[in-house]
């Protein structure tokens, strides 16, 4: 899998009426070059969602903030869930369409690539 295909690329702005939320079909080709995300399909919305365990509260708050960082940069946000006090969750999908575009594969593929791995909590063997 090339991650370097999506993170290298920008996210476009979604100010244009022709901008069309993309296939199912589409997603699942693009899925597989993000590891680690899901598709899900909340109402007849596709979204990409991944979810990690932090070792506290306070690297939670961290979490998102390397996140939100990334996200101002490419001027496209995500949707950030602390969940309890260490299970973090992010949804991507661009609301102003109803739905994913490349936009998206390109935010989760660049947050795979974020060192945040101090902030998780480790496996458990």
């Amino acid at each position: 899998m090339k991650f370097s295909d999506l993170s290298t690329k920008k996210c476009v702005p979604c100010d244009t009426n022709d901008l069309r939320p993309m296939t199912k079909e589409a997603a699942n080709e693009l899925i597989q070059k993000v590891h680690g995300w899901s598709l899900v399909n909340e109402g007849d919305t596709l979204k990409l969602n991944r979810s990690w365990k932090v070792k506290t509260f306070k690297k939670g708050l961290e979490f998102f903030q390397i996140v939100a960082d990334i996200a101002e940069a490419e001027g496209h946000h995500p949707d950030l869930h602390l969940v309890g006090w260490n299970n973090v969750k992010i949804e991507i999908w661009t609301h102003s369409v109803g739905g994913l575009t490349e936009n998206d594969f390109i935010l989760a593929s660049k947050i795979s690539g974020l060192d945040f791995h101090h902030l998780l909590r480790k496996a458990s063997k």
